[in-house]
């Protein structure tokens, strides 16, 4: 059956859209997760540390915990930009390296291509064939042995808006500990109210991911909700080793 470009051009964008959030599934969980453990690490941190909570210990908690979440916000944005940064840099040395590999010894390239698609289950005479067709496009003939001989493939990602989705993320997700603490300051149970939007924190992120993944919903919370529920307690344990 023949298409029409209208028609595949409909068939990719109703089959194969991907969001915003898929995109950059990975940066807000990391972000979202870190900034949820964190925060609350340094309520948890200092209630546990603090048994007797006054008026200016409150406003301690809010003061540590925004400075806290903006100056790791801001760390974690930018870590993430230089690792991206970093590791399209190598992938393109790497491609380089291989072009330049293809142009000066194409037989001895022809033959490891060969190799590599034989071990991946193609007969020998269907694996020259193909190396005969990827010799035509040596870009693409590069990018095939980034594939399967390095095990290097191009990250697509924009450094710059993972990085700010990073710390959107981190932000976002990480405020929402100290919420009790701007609204309940005289309340003795505020750090109960913390743990609470903690918790809602981490099941909100699993909910997220499980809306993008589509995987288990038990397991996209409970995974969170775990990793996340242990930082805490941890972190609440140390700051009851500096009790004053």
């Amino acid at each position: 059956m023949n298409y029409s470009k209208a028609d595949l051009e409909k068939h990719l964008a109703e089959e194969h859209q991907i969001s915003p959030f898929s995109t950059y599934l990975k940066e807000i969980v990391y972000g979202g997760n870190d900034g949820i453990v964190t925060t609350f690490a340094v309520v948890a941190g200092f209630t546990g540390a603090n048994a007797n909570i006054g008026s200016l210990s409150y406003l301690t908690v809010l003061l540590f915990g925004l400075a806290n979440l903006f100056a790791d916000g801001v760390s974690m944005g930018l870590g993430n930009f230089l690792s991206m940064r970093s590791e399209r840099e190598l992938f393109h040395k790497e491609k380089n390296k291989e072009l330049k590999e293809i142009n000066e010894n194409p037989k001895i390239e022809k033959a490891e291509t060969q190799e590599l698609l034989m071990i991946r289950g193609f007969s020998k005479s269907d694996a020259e064939t193909l190396v005969n067709l990827y010799s035509k496009n040596r870009d693409y003939w590069a990018d095939f042995m980034m594939r399967y001989e390095l095990e290097m493939t191009n990250p697509l990602e924009n450094p710059y808006l993972t990085a700010v989705a990073t710390f959107l993320a981190f932000v976002a997700f990480g405020f929402i500990p100290l919420v009790p603490y701007v609204f309940f300051k005289n309340d003795p149970q505020t750090f109960i109210y913390a743990s609470i939007a903690t918790a809602l924190a981490l099941v909100l992120l699993g909910l997220l991911r499980w809306r993008v993944t589509r995987d288990s919903i038990v397991r996209s919370v409970g995974e969170i909700l775990i990793v996340g529920g242990l930082s805490a307690v941890v972190a609440f344990v140390v700051g009851t080793f500096f009790r004053f």
